[in-house]
């Protein structure tokens, strides 16, 4: 990253897992076997047998998500038979006491939660919101709904994070807040983010869709923020087919945001509240969760842990032996940050380091059986909405981001397993090899 903290960024080098000079040259000498070994052998792609022999129903089935199990069918089964919206309540007071937050309301899903933190700000219509263009729609369309406009922000194009450096280049007289978002549970730098922001007056908001129970220098991603929201999607760390929540350090933006998308709220707040006469019609939304969705999350968020803490190790017991490979780098991390794998596990190649280009590798370790794309994620910036007067104050600024555009030049993405296969990793680090050894032929 463009961060000056270069000392700490050594601490995450893609070999900084070798602990001592002996491990390095044991590891080393294991590796050079090892590619060696691979060198020998012809690739698929050139008629040779495939590295990767998993049987694919099972390799299928080793990134199978969600995993639910008879807990929650129980949850269900005894919320159709006696129906209640109390798994809500249930939630909330969960959630609060898992983050330490004062205000927490359970969304819809992640994008009404992004829809009300937006309302919750109370800001003049013009105003502008830093954002990454590397996120899905949902953390900047629904600012439009506030009158509010996105100032697009590049991103780190290994972190795949918020690149505070850029952010400082495009603050404008209208920025009034920032939005960072956790990409696939990467801790962004918060540290860093807090400190722009306080020095230039922004409300400092989070995009935690990707980052459950993670955290930065021990302060978990979510807390750092004014406002903050996750996703309970399908797909997400936490899951609970659709869903989401959103958390708040002030009342008066818990208030009015619940205002928004709750119609049933106002009539417990405080009469002294400006929005507690709007008992009968709320201000115009109904993000309520779906009871079902709230008794999966609750059950879910209390595998949240463990969950995470296995999914790393799964992680690191691919990663850790391919980014010995030249030119193969993994999403970086900062040390002091507790992170979670979700939906993909990211490497990174540099062309010219490992001597091939990305759709090479990409085409042979496909022979070999492994499971990978080249990773391209739309840039929201590129998109015609915000090209388009009549849904925005004033119109975006369209810059160029270069870190977004290398990070989808360079991407490649592997499955994020789920479940423990020492096999199959085993597998994937030979192919890998093999593809490696055999890269002067892709070249």
């Amino acid at each position: 990253m463009k961060r000056s903290t270069s000392k700490n960024r050594a601490a995450c080098t893609r070999r900084n897992f070798l602990k001592s000079g002996t491990a390095t040259a044991v590891g080393l000498a294991a590796a050079g076997r090892a590619s060696a070994a691979a060198g020998n052998e012809t690739l698929a792609i050139k008629g040779g047998s495939p590295a990767v022999t998993y049987p694919k129903a099972k390799h299928d089935e080793a990134s199978r998500w969600p995993l639910y199990g008879p807990e929650e069918e129980q949850a269900v089964l005894e919320l159709l038979r006696r129906p209640t919206y109390q798994p809500l309540d249930e939630l909330e007071a969960d959630w609060k006491a898992y983050y330490q937050m004062p205000y927490v309301k359970a969304q819809f899903n992640g994008t009404s939660a992004l829809a009300s933190i937006f309302f919750g700000l109370g800001l003049p219509p013009g105003s502008e919101i830093m954002v990454p263009s590397y996120t899905f729609f949902a953390t900047i369309v629904p600012m439009r709904l506030a009158g509010l406009v996105p100032v697009f922000v590049d991103i780190d194009p290994r972190s795949m994070d918020m690149d505070v450096n850029d952010a400082k280049k495009r603050l404008t007289k209208n920025t009034r807040a920032i939005l960072p978002v956790h990409w696939f549970g990467n801790p962004a730098d918060m540290d860093d983010i807090t400190a722009f922001a306080k020095e230039h007056d922004l409300i400092v908001l989070e995009d935690c869709a990707h980052a459950h129970g993670t955290s930065l220098k021990g302060k978990m991603m979510g807390t750092w923020g004014e406002m903050s929201i996750f996703s309970f999607q399908t797909t997400k760390p936490l899951p609970s087919l659709e869903g989401g929540m959103a958390m708040f350090k002030q009342q008066e933006q818990y208030e009015r945001a619940c205002a928004f998308g709750h119609y049933e709220m106002p009539r417990l707040f405080p009469k002294d509240s400006k929005y507690s006469k709007y008992f009968s019609t709320g201000l115009g939304l109904k993000f309520r969760m779906h009871p079902v969705a709230a008794a999966l999350a609750r059950i879910q968020l209390r595998k949240l842990k463990k969950r995470n803490e296995d999914g790393v190790k799964q992680v690191r017991s691919l990663n850790d032996r391919l980014i010995e490979l030249p030119g193969l780098y993994e999403q970086k991390t900062r040390p002091e940050a507790q992170r979670l794998y979700y939906d993909a596990n990211c490497l990174f190649i540099d062309e010219a380091e490992a001597g091939m280009t990305r759709e090479a590798a990409v085409k042979a370790l496909r022979a070999e059986g492994v499971q990978v794309s080249a990773f391209v994620y739309p840039l929201q910036h590129k998109l015609a909405m915000y090209r388009e007067k009549e849904w925005w104050h004033h119109l975006p600024t369209i810059p160029e981001l270069p870190g977004s555009e290398q990070c989808n030049a360079t991407c490649m993405a592997l499955p994020y397993f789920t479940s423990d296969v020492p096999e199959l990793i085993d597998q994937y680090v030979k192919a890998f090899q093999k593809v490696w050894a055999h890269r002067k032929e892709l070249a």
